[in-house]
């Protein structure tokens, strides 16, 4: 079972870092893929939390390496910090591994980021405001800077002095802000090479060996589904391929050498930021789910939407991503509630359907359907077998199998990094 990619089924924060740290122990590679530090991650060890915004959530178990491919967009200084409150509580960093093709979120992106999001006014996306957007932007435009280039001056000057150019025109005829000196950020830049340069490398080529020598590698996704750019809710959507095809473009490693893609999906539903959310509560319960799930976001602090379980949803991202396993978590926090809908269809505009509209404004619009199953009172927060899971919450994790379109191969019922019911081996 050489390599498998696991991903978000929903919004984002379906409990990735939890499932990944699951699968840590059994694997030699854990490899971001996507994304930067707009992202969050939070793992229970030992009664210790760990929130992780741009690391890979392997980087917490000692006998994995980490790597950051070359789909990641990097804020140095957010590295740096979150290596460093790691080693300040005894945690071995030394084996992180960076792609010299990842692409460098600098000063300037951060900027533009947070006067662009203000700019839209009513029409704002509900970005975390840390570049991330900006940095993808310049990679397709092609003037990004990459890890690579912080080792040569003379070519990071340039690409910043090209990058700049526009930008500070943009920054003050527009946006009424000042003009971004090209020394402040080569000069920024510069400061991190030597520290950065022993973790930077052909990290493609490293998975690829790895691979050939039998190793293990786990390609962990940032965000999720629906926040894919090119597959979710659009624009409402992250700048990167959040689903499984982006752990291929996003790391070097071919589709073939794939074997299990795990999706991550929350006995509920939540996101964060503006965009269309079929089951969104606005009542007790959706106050409930908040507080019950603690559903308050890993980087940025904000208050997360919540509603009830979407089986469209579920179904659309095991199609998207090719799932093989789902890992459902937090079934624990629906302890209490008598019936629980779960959304089996949407209403657009007088008429059923069971799967996610391919229309931008048919999706805004749509009514979830709901079906109630039997809930349960029991605390599930110490089984560890599915036969010790309470009839009805029996139940209702095999309807939503039923519904979602892969096997549910294991299921949260606590916070605790061992609160985990394994139904399936998920590398097996």
């Amino acid at each position: 079972m050489p390599a498998a990619v696991l991903v978000g089924a929903q919004w984002g924060d379906e409990g990735k870092g939890k499932a990944t740290d699951l699968l840590g122990s059994r694997v030699d590679y854990v490899v971001k893929f996507n994304g930067g530090n707009n992202a969050g991650h939070t793992v229970v060890i030992g009664g210790e939390k760990y929130a992780l915004h741009l690391l890979p959530s392997g980087i917490l178990s000692p006998n994995v390496v980490p790597v950051i491919g070359n789909g990641v967009v990097v804020d140095i200084e957010v590295l740096f910090e979150e290596l460093d409150a790691l080693e300040a509580r005894g945690l071995d960093t030394s084996k992180l591994r960076v792609s010299a093709n990842a692409h460098v979120i600098t000063q300037y992106h951060r900027t533009l980021d947070k006067v662009t999001e203000r700019f839209l006014g009513k029409r704002q996306i509900g970005t975390t405001g840390r570049g991330i957007g900006p940095t993808y932007a310049d990679k397709i435009n092609r003037v990004g800077i990459r890890m690579q280039d912080l080792f040569d001056e003379g070519i990071l000057r340039q690409k910043v002095e090209g990058a700049l150019d526009q930008k500070n025109h943009l920054l003050v005829k527009v946006y009424n802000r000042r003009a971004i000196g090209v020394d402040e950020i080569v000069d920024e830049l510069l400061s991190y090479a030597e520290r950065l340069r022993p973790m930077v490398g052909d990290t493609a080529l490293e998975l690829n060996q790895a691979l050939d020598a039998g190793k293990t590698v786990l390609f962990e996704g940032g965000q999720a589904t629906m926040l894919d750019v090119d597959h979710g809710t659009y624009p409402f959507v992250t700048s990167s391929n959040a689903t499984s095809g982006g752990a291929i473009t996003g790391s070097g490693v071919a589709p073939n050498r794939i074997d299990r893609i795990i999706a991550v999906v929350k006995a509920y539903t939540t996101r964060v930021g503006a965009g269309p959310f079929p089951t969104e509560l606005f009542d007790e319960w959706g106050d409930f789910l908040t507080e019950r799930g603690a559903e308050f976001g890993t980087t940025t602090g904000r208050k997360r939407r919540t509603g009830w379980y979407d089986a469209p949803i579920a179904r659309y991202a095991s199609r998207i991503n090719g799932v093989t396993d789902f890992v459902l978590t937090k079934l624990d926090v629906l302890t209490g509630v008598e019936k629980i809908p779960v959304c089996v269809a949407y209403d657009v505009d007088g008429t059923i359907v069971d799967e996610v509209p391919v229309s931008q404004s048919d999706f805004h619009h749509a009514k979830p359907v709901y079906e109630e199953f039997p809930g349960w009172t029991e605390d599930i927060s110490g089984a560890r077998t599915f036969e010790e899971l309470p009839a009805n919450a029996q139940s209702y994790v095999r309807a939503l199998e039923a519904m979602s379109g892969s096997r549910i191969s294991a299921i949260g019922v606590g916070p605790a990094r061992d609160a985990i019911v394994q139904v399936h081996d998920l590398l097996d």
